[in-house]
């Protein structure tokens, strides 16, 4: 008797049913995005409990006729492919023809649709049509799954928690509202809703509804090109940032992907911006031709590879970093003004319109249309984010290189470590040790990167004495010593002697910081470049040698601090992320002392 047979197609939808329906998040994806397909602008999904009980998807697309409706649930059925050639030109979401099929396979499907004239009105459980009827003539389909998982009990039994199973739901509907800012988005669940986007086809307004006005307030827009890619999107500002890869966000033709690649190219763009551990909220949409790319590798076609990767690689690179080194990023801390009923008589000030220092976002129509062009003109007052009686804010004045940072005079040191400056503006505070660090962190690399071969001899040689593995890897890398200026040999098993080493190595802490980039250079990773242990190197020295917290240094060290710091590259932050300077404007000020809402009198 034979014991091979064909599987009956219910078990195998089933079966397929696992690479395509893992939870409730894959069910609103795969319906989703047929609703985008079907070209809606208006798509409602609304949960109850979290989607384990039921899902409901709304949209006002094409819909289907009565013969399409029942030939959806087909394994393989799908209106988006039509040959092969069109497998590697894929301009829709959907193609596989496996997501509406593995669905009803393990749940209880409604589906109500119409082209506008006759309605359909299908039923089915377990993948069976067990009713048809006809329906309102209603324009677009709603679908409706409930008791998902409840023919298979195994898979039920892993779905995580109903707080789990939303927040997964809320991240991916988050995601392809950024992706489809054109369409109105409305997610509920228990009928609270928890998203709602306008559609006005306004990336930052989609941002503003996700993540609110004060992040939104801190985006950045950026744009870049060449021969095969267009890249458009926002990233924040570096005082903006996550402890979660998640929210940066690649887009690719409309599509939610998911790239490791991309996301490490991103947040590296952003190095000694923002602390190493954090990362920022990015959205970028790449446009490419679909021939370039292919998203036929696995059943969420969320991962896709690329063609000419490199080149992406580095044109996002290139992009963000022109754009951060271009940027006045000195944190604007504003206070927040407690409301209160004020006699009739007395005349309220008006909130200054703009501040040279504040930092904002939304360009004008004409710095849209090339990002990096530097901007002369006064500051201007975005007036088509928000209504007025929510916020004003300004775009950037981008200064010249090595003159980013406005002229401030100091006034005084608070214990030992802030240094109290001012200027017409405002009031600034800079960290002593994080500005010493970034002037320090800048010295090394440009000594790093173009070493002079100067040296200075030893008067009493330095011997180490390393484990067997670190001797290795030591001797395997005098080279990279020797050219930066270091005289090394080795000395006997497993240790090494240092005869000279480079002159600008800090005068009084040689035999410290000799010590400190050999650790450094015996721990680099295993995949060793010349470059990271350059910046490692340079993270070191600046931080080992910086002025430390309550440290006490005269008025003239403050100035020449001030001074070096506005000769840095990159004078906002030191080089593990935190801010070196913040600042408080007149207006904050007075409204910390309650001054702002009252004419002086005397």
């Amino acid at each position: 008797m034979s014991k091979i047979h064909i599987m009956d197609e219910i078990l195998a939808n089933k079966i397929a049913a696992g690479e395509v329906v893992e939870r409730c998040s894959s069910v609103v994806k795969e319906l989703v995005e047929n609703s985008i397909d079907a070209g809606a602008t208006e798509i409602k999904i609304e949960l109850q409990e979290a989607g384990t009980k039921e899902i409901k998807v709304t949209d006002n697309g094409s819909g289907m006729e009565k013969e399409d409706a029942r030939l959806a649930f087909s394994r393989h059925a799908t209106s988006k492919l039509l040959d092969e050639d069109d497998l590697y030109r894929i301009e829709t979401l959907g193609f596989r023809g496996e997501a509406l099929p593995s669905i009803a396979s393990v749940s209880k499907v409604t589906l109500e649709t119409s082209t506008g004239e006759v309605g359909t009105l299908l039923r089915l459980e377990g993948g069976h049509i067990i009713s048809e009827s006809s329906s309102s003539a209603r324009k677009g389909t709603i679908m409706t799954i409930s008791d998902l998982f409840y023919n298979t009990p195994a898979r039920l039994k892993h779905m995580k928690s109903l707080y789990t199973e939303l927040a997964n739901i809320t991240d991916y509907v988050n995601k392809i509202a950024l992706s489809h800012p054109d369409i109105t988005f409305t997610l509920s669940n228990n009928d609270h809703v928890i998203l709602h986007t306008d559609g006005s086809n306004q990336v930052l307004k989609t941002i503003k509804a996700i993540y609110g006005l004060e992040v939104a307030k801190r985006m950045i827009h950026v744009a870049n090109e060449d021969d095969d890619y267009v890249i458009d999107g926002y990233i924040s500002l570096p005082e903006v940032h996550r402890s979660s890869r998640n929210h940066m966000v690649t887009l690719v033709n409309g599509r939610v992907v998911r790239n490791m690649e991309l996301n490490r190219v991103i947040n590296d763009s952003y190095h000694s911006f923002k602390p190493d551990n954090r990362y920022p909220i990015v959205v970028l949409e790449i446009t490419v031709d679909p021939s370039l790319i292919d998203v036929n590798i696995h059943p969420t076609k969320m991962d896709i590879k690329f063609s000419k990767f490199e080149e992406l690689k580095e044109l996002i690179g290139t992009m963000i970093r022109e754009v951060l080194h271009q940027k006045t990023l000195i944190p604007h801390i504003e206070v927040e003004e407690v409301k209160k009923e004020e006699p009739d008589e007395v005349e309220v000030k008006e909130k200054p319109k703009y501040v040279e220092q504040q930092l904002f976002v939304e360009r004008t129509v004409e710095e849209e249309e090339n990002p990096y062009t530097k901007v002369e003109t006064p500051l201007i007052v975005n007036e088509d984010f928000v209504n007025k009686e929510e916020v004003d804010y300004v775009t950037p004045v981008v200064t010249e290189k090595k003159d980013r940072l406005p002229e401030i005079y100091p006034v005084g040191v608070v214990h030992g470590t802030y240094i109290i400056c001012q200027n017409e503006q405002g009031m600034y505070l800079i960290d002593q040790h994080a500005a010493k660090e970034r002037v320090n962190y800048e010295y090394y690399m440009k000594k790093l990167g173009n070493p002079n071969q100067a040296s200075t001899p030893l008067l009493f040689p330095i011997t180490m004495e390393c484990s067997n593995s670190e001797f290795i890897i030591l001797k395997e890398h005098f080279d990279t010593l020797r050219h930066l200026g270091f005289v090394i040999e080795e000395f006997g098993v497993n240790s090494i002697i240092v005869k000279a080493h480079p002159a600008w190595l800090p005068h009084n802490y040689e035999e410290q910081a000799i010590r400190k980039i050999i650790d450094v250079l015996i721990h680099c990773d295993k995949n060793f470049s010349i470059e990271k242990f350059n910046e490692r190197t340079a993270t070191m020295l600046s931080c080992k040698m910086a002025i430390k917290a309550n440290m006490k240094i005269s008025m003239e060290e403050i100035e020449h601090l001030i001074d070096d710091l506005r000769n840095c590259d990159n004078p906002f932050n030191c080089p593990h992320g935190r801010p070196t300077i913040v600042y408080y404007s007149n207006y904050d000020l007075e409204k910390l002392f309650k001054r702002s809402g009252f004419e002086n009198k005397v």
